[in-house]
């Protein structure tokens, strides 16, 4: 198998602590994701909702979770619907998860076939006064396209107006924000995974190699330790590229004395990864390349010592501002004169910084979290401050995963290279130029 096996026991005592913040009277109702069309009759590949995978760990289409933990009758409290296989579908796609494999998987004894929940969801919605639906309250989210969950929304409430709607969304970010032991064992896996991948890149990155080459050996890496690939569109800008926070096209050839930033990582069994090294392309950084990146590697430090229990977002990012300011006036990119005059903006610091410094990370790579919810033990952070200097087409950014913990953070990624002497160590032995595919 591609990923180790996650037991059944996870998803049963999500679940439970689900049942736990629930009105009495309630029915959960969750939907797998679509299979989305690009053209002709081409599909892109298949990515299960957030919430769905959390509760059952099932990755298939057409699933559909139903909750009713107050029903008489003990087997009607928790129903799977998961899609039947034909013939003709384990054909041409692939025999589907049977009752029995779904039931193994979940910890869910009740299993029907999603052709029978109709059925089921007339009588079962009748006996109940609360009714939770899933919505995708992302506080960044931009949703362009109507979701299998949003239809059904819209089908429910037509058909039953009278019942009380509520939010399933605010309960899931509570519970998704505080990662159990079983995904911390999972983060690490696919955050081990990128960390091999970043070993194979300084062994290949070098002058004349394409950005595209670079993505490539990535991905070989990636798959081949069991991951299904990137957790996100890899950002692997050299130059002035770096300076763009998302550039995906990564088809430029890395030049001899520029750097290249590196915003890339692995998924692991549904879970997240996510880093981001700065290197020299030639293994060498200049006086001015080493000076910038020491002053993101102090911030980076700087944001992990408050990055702790009862601290706010808010409060954070400003306290981190206040480090990089410090940062940039040491680099000669204003004076501490100019910083006073610049007002409580910080313009001139959101010039060279102009990103968030953290952000939850787990099941989603922006991972849900409650609005204003003070950190707290056990919740998943990315770290990831960074200096834009575009009129020296000279970008660097690093980042790293970290558990925050009672007494101190675990940083997942702690394996990984990150200080300037052993990037260099590993980059170098002799370089010599390359065109692009050599």
């Amino acid at each position: 198998m591609r990923y180790e096996p996650i037991s059944a026991k996870f998803f049963i005592r999500n679940r439970e602590n689900l049942r736990g913040l629930l009105k009495p009277n309630s029915i959960v109702i969750v939907h797998a994701n679509d299979i989305y069309p690009t053209n002709a009759d081409g599909t892109m590949g298949f990515k299960q909702n957030a919430d769905l995978f959390y509760l059952t760990g099932v990755d298939q289409e057409e699933t559909v979770l139903v909750l009713m933990p107050d029903a008489v009758d003990p087997k009607e409290r928790e129903i799977l619907f998961v899609r039947e296989t034909s013939e003709h579908i384990a054909i041409w796609e692939g025999a589907k998860l049977s009752k029995e494999k779904a039931r193994e998987l979940t910890g869910i004894e009740h299993v029907e076939w999603t052709s029978g929940f109709e059925g089921f969801l007339q009588r079962l919605i009748l006996q109940t006064e609360h009714v939770y639906l899933a919505t995708n309250e992302q506080m960044r989210a931009n949703v362009v396209v109507e979701t299998r969950n949003a239809r059904f929304i819209k089908d429910c409430q037509a058909r039953y107006p009278l019942h009380r709607y509520e939010r399933l969304a605010p309960l899931m970010h509570r519970l998704r924000m505080i990662k159990d032991a079983e995904e911390i064992r999972i983060l690490q896996k696919a955050c081990d995974i990128t960390g091999a991948g970043f070993r194979r890149l300084l062994d290949f990155i070098k002058p004349g190699v394409g950005e595209w080459e670079i993505e490539a050996e990535l991905l070989h890496e990636f798959v081949r330790r069991g991951s299904r690939g990137f957790a996100y569109l890899p950002i692997i800008g050299s130059g002035k590229n770096a300076c763009v926070l998302h550039y995906v096209e990564n088809d430029q050839v890395c030049k001899d004395g520029e750097m290249v930033l590196l915003d890339v990582a692995a998924e692991y069994a549904g879970w997240n990864s996510d880093l981001t090294r700065t290197v020299p392309v030639n293994g060498k950084f200049t006086q001015r390349q080493r000076q910038v990146y020491d002053a993101v590697l102090r911030v980076f430090r700087g944001a992990n010592k408050i990055l702790r229990p009862g601290n706010k977002i808010i409060e954070y990012q400003k306290q981190v501002i206040e480090m990089m300011e410090e940062e940039l006036i040491g680099l000669g990119l204003f004076t501490a004169e100019e910083a006073k005059k610049q007002g409580p903006d910080k313009a001139l610091v959101k010039k060279y910084f102009m990103h968030g410094t953290s952000h939850h990370l787990g099941l989603d790579v922006h991972d849900v979290s409650p609005p204003h919810q003070p950190f707290a033990v056990g919740m998943v952070f990315t770290i990831e401050p960074g200096i834009y200097i575009r009129e020296e087409n000279l970008g660097v950014r690093i980042e790293n995963d970290v558990i925050i913990g009672k007494d101190s953070n675990f940083d997942l990624m702690g394996d990984i290279p990150i200080e300037a002497e052993e990037i260099e160590a590993i980059m170098g032995r002799d370089r010599a130029p390359s065109g692009p595919c050599a």
